[in-house]
């Protein structure tokens, strides 16, 4: 995924993945991961969560791009699911 430096845009700096549910059916009621991030204007938020036996991440991903293309990258993995 490119890096987008040149933008006004702030970038991710710094992700965190929440821990993946328990396996079923111990883990029924438990959150769903959810992707956290620090941008380097020192903002964070949590940008999304995501069903673990769908798709799956790596914190170093997100490093050294912005939102917009977080959010891309879920939706691509989400499109890639489910058209396989």
């Amino acid at each position: 995924m490119k890096t987008n430096l040149d933008s006004t845009e702030p970038v991710i700096v710094a992700c965190t993945i929440s821990e993946y549910p328990r396996p079923m059916p111990s883990g029924i009621n438990d959150k769903m991961p959810s992707v956290k991030v620090r941008f380097d204007n020192g903002e964070e938020k949590i940008l999304f969560e995501f069903y673990p036996d769908e798709i799956t991440f790596d914190s170093k991903e997100f490093l050294g791009i912005t939102e917009k293309a977080a959010i891309d990258l879920k939706f691509e993995k989400d499109k890639q699911y489910l058209q396989s």
